[in-house]
């Protein structure tokens, strides 16, 4: 009998490599500061750059877990809300005597607790799709925190506590710092370990994987919990960053992350994309941002622009996959 081999990887070839949709992502990055130096003389400026990722890193923490939710072929539309209500929260109890410390512990634990609910909804009603049931929760979640602020802000936050949004270390702020650690530990935990090989399984066929024994509800339950606790981190950076809170805060965060990821190359079918993409989308995208509002583009013009960057994304792969079928044929 002949003996078949099967490869559990893909040979790379140089223009395989070259053609990675990373390196698309590489040349609109290289695109954007191109032009952004050419419309403004400020763009280039070292100290600005490195100050301008004070301004879109806070969100950028939740693009990490977003990745791997996404890879199941899933979606979590209350991550923004989970940030309001983490930072309501951490907020409301400093602010009846509670020590900023413990109140930073429960802002982690309180947000780490809101995925661990949406996790455990999405895998206890298989019949409701991920949507469903996040969409629920966001309105939940955020209702919570207009309860106890209402239209009210608080803040009036020890000095310390600003350094997580504004403080440098070296020269180089701390949330860049911070950024860049997480980035390496979820990079490492998609591509170097069991956990992530059972996401793209999960993403490409859950019933295969279910049968193969892979406990798919388990896994699900962590990613979500893990999407949870990234926003709570968000809501630390994004609060120290503003110095108070109110309940509508990260107003839109969920649809920015879900765009960095998408531009990242993340397949919205589930099964396909690699963290580096996301991660490049997150510059691009804020630098993007970044350099137009240098030059008073206003808002709504960045949303098209952004707009017009998620349907290129999803269009090219389509048009590779139409060529490459049919060259077959």
């Amino acid at each position: 009998m002949e003996q078949r081999l099967i490869a559990n990887k893909k040979e790379l070839t140089l223009k395989g490599f070259f053609l990675q949709w990373e390196w698309l992502l590489v040349l609109l990055l290289i695109g954007v500061f191109v032009m952004n130096s050419n419309l403004s003389e400020y763009f280039l400026d070292s100290a600005n750059l490195r100050d301008a990722t004070m301004g879109f890193l806070d969100k950028a923490f939740i693009v990490l877990p977003m990745v791997f939710i996404i890879l199941l072929g899933d979606i979590d539309i209350s991550v923004a809300s989970i940030v309001a209500l983490s930072s309501v929260i951490m907020a409301d109890l400093y602010n009846h005597g509670v020590p900023m410390e413990l109140a930073v512990i429960i802002c982690l634990a309180i947000g780490t607790i809101c995925g661990w609910v949406n996790g455990l909804l999405i895998v206890k009603y298989k019949e409701l799709s991920a949507v469903i049931v996040t969409l629920a929760t966001m309105i939940i979640y955020r209702g919570i925190a207009y309860i106890l602020l209402e239209d009210q802000a608080s803040g009036k936050f020890p000095s310390w506590f600003k350094f997580l949004g504004w403080g440098y270390v070296g020269g180089i702020p701390f949330i860049l710092i911070a950024f860049v650690f997480f980035a390496v530990v979820f990079w490492i935990l998609l591509h170097k370990t069991t956990f992530g090989r059972m996401v793209y399984a999960m993403g490409n066929n859950a019933t295969a994987a279910r049968f193969s024994g892979i406990q798919v509800d388990k896994i699900k339950i962590i990613v979500f919990t893990l999407a949870g606790l990234m926003s709570a981190i968000t809501a630390l950076f994004l609060t120290s960053r503003m110095g108070s809170t109110r309940p509508n805060i990260a107003m839109g965060y969920e649809l920015e992350v879900i765009a960095m990821v998408v531009l990242g190359g993340v397949s919205t079918a589930g099964g396909k994309g690699r963290m580096i993409g996301a991660i490049l989308a997150v510059f691009l995208i804020g630098f993007l941002r970044y350099g137009l509002g240098l030059v008073n583009v206003s808002a709504q013009m960045l949303l098209i622009i952004m707009g017009v960057l998620l349907i290129v994304s999803v269009a090219i792969p389509q048009l590779k996959q139409r060529f490459a079928y049919a060259r077959r044929k």
